[in-house]
């Protein structure tokens, strides 16, 4: 007997497991821009110039300050369960010997992630925001490039952060998991 109800198309969420394996046997082109969230595949603009500057300039400040305390990481995937593999502009880890080279870095090894956002405000506000605090990332800062601030959101509960502010002084930019270390970032803007 058939089926009364018809089988309609249903949306297939592609899997971490799955989206590493098409970059491997090259499904994925390897000079594409993408990553996946909530097992959708995004294609990412190209980085511009001012994108790519902010980026430079937090490598420089964080790594100057930070020396061995953490692991300094760019525009690499970290992994948020099995259907999100973002790809932030920068992830401050906790320190591993490795490297994190034989896994990718999960929440539980963040201790804050920076989004530079240039053409993908809303995007990295509205999409990627609140996947890192159902994850629990402890903190994420939004570099807004065109409004020319930064915003820091801490404290996530319930897919939201519930600390959330504009930082007025960048000349003391502080990050909750190391309340020793003060970042100068006033050449950001």
């Amino acid at each position: 007997m058939l089926n009364s109800v018809a089988q309609l198309p249903q949306h297939h969420p592609i899997s971490v497991r799955e989206y590493f394996r098409m970059g491997e046997t090259d499904v994925l082109d390897p000079e594409a821009r993408c990553e996946l969230i909530e097992g959708e595949l995004f294609d990412m603009p190209p980085i511009g110039p001012p994108h790519s500057s902010k980026v430079k300039r937090l490598i420089r400040s964080f790594s100057r300050i930070i020396g061995d305390q953490a692991i300094v990481s760019a525009q690499d995937p970290i992994l948020l369960g099995d259907f999100s593999a973002p790809q932030p502009d920068l992830a401050l880890l906790r320190w591993r010997e490795d490297f994190y080279e034989q896994v990718h870095p999960g929440p539980e090894d963040i201790l804050v992630l920076v989004e530079v956002a240039d053409s993908t405000l809303t995007y990295d506000r509205d999409r990627k925001l609140p996947l890192y605090a159902r994850f629990a990332i402890p903190e994420v800062w939004l570099v807004d490039v065109a409004g020319r601030q930064l915003d820091v959101h801490r404290d996530p509960e319930s897919g939201k952060y519930k600390t959330k502010f504009r930082v007025q002084d960048l000349s003391c930019v502080g990050i909750a998991a190391l309340p020793d270390i003060e970042l100068n970032l006033r050449s950001l803007f």
